[in-house]
Order: C-alpha cells, then sequence, then structure tokens
C-alpha cells in the first residue's frame, strides 16, 4: 500500500492514443512523428508503430493534399440528385458516370433520388453542359441544387 497522498497518474487508454493520432492525421496528414509524438506524449518509435497499425487495419486508408477549386477554375459546386427514368433498367449509374471528373462523389441514398452527386464545374454553361453528360450517359432525370457559399466541408469524423 502506498503512502503517497497522490495517486500516479493512470496512462490514457490505447484507444484515445489512437484517436487523438487520427485526430491529429485528419487535420495534418504531412504532420512528423516528432509532432504527433509531442501531441499524444508517446515517442517517436511508438507513434510511427501506432500509425503504422492505424494504416494496417484500414483505420488510415490514405493520404491526400486538399486543393481549393476556386483558383483551379471551379467555382461553382452543385448537388445533383439523379433518378433512373426506366425503373428497370440495371442500377449502375456510378459506373456510367465514372468518366465524368466533374463528379467529386457519388452517394447512394434513400429516398425518391437513387444517387446524390457532388459536382465541381467552372461555370453556369459548364453545369448545363455537364448535367446534359449526365442525362444522357445514365438514363436518368436530374434534380439540381447550386452552393451559394460553403462553411465547411471535409471535416474529419473526429
Amino acid at each position: 500500500m502506498s503512502s503517497s497522498s497522490s495517486p500516479a497518474e493512470p496512462a490514457a487508454p490505447a484507444v484515445d492514443v489512437d484517436r487523438a493520432l487520427l485526430a491529429a492525421l485528419a487535420r495534418d496528414g504531412r504532420a512528423s512523428y516528432t509532432d504527433l509524438a509531442e501531441k499524444v506524449g508517446l515517442s517517436v518509435s511508438a507513434v510511427h508503430q501506432r500509425v503504422r497499425r492505424l494504416e494496417q487495419r484500414g483505420l488510415i486508408t490514405g493520404y491526400r493534399a486538399t486543393l481549393d477549386p476556386k483558383p483551379l477554375g471551379l467555382p461553382l459546386t452543385a448537388f445533383v440528385s439523379i433518378t433512373p427514368i426506366d425503373v428497370a433498367q440495371p442500377d449502375d449509374a456510378p459506373a456510367r458516370l465514372a468518366h465524368l471528373s466533374a463528379i467529386e462523389e457519388c452517394h447512394s441514398v434513400a429516398g425518391v433520388e437513387s444517387y446524390i452527386l457532388k459536382v465541381r464545374v467552372a461555370s453556369p454553361d459548364a453545369l448545363e453542359h455537364l448535367l446534359q453528360d449526365i442525362r444522357a450517359a445514365a438514363n436518368v432525370t436530374t434534380r439540381t441544387t447550386v452552393v451559394l457559399s460553403t462553411f465547411y466541408e471535409d471535416r474529419p469524423p473526429i
């Protein structure tokens, strides 16, 4: 039995450390192992091992650069909901639309529409042409919502 007046601090559970590492890497995928080690209170080699295990377990699926679409000439963002014209046709819209690089995301959804697409284009004219291409390629109807401003996106889930 210890006669110390203050008990030793328990070590942070591994799950908490892993979540802290994931959160730090989600905010800055280029963070050095040294920076990560300082944030979570572990040695550099321990952080390196943990990150490697997180990658192997599939919790970290990759690292990427986040691009600003406006300087790239793609200032217009829209969400395009698509519904098949013929409900008997195969449900292969994602494959039929994969060649359209303006489609940034494709989500299968419950509700009236089958999919919601996030698109980025240069102008309203470019959006109109893209919508024509989507309708022709996938044999669908579209309903479009144009984004006026974005307050946040690509937020990490932790």
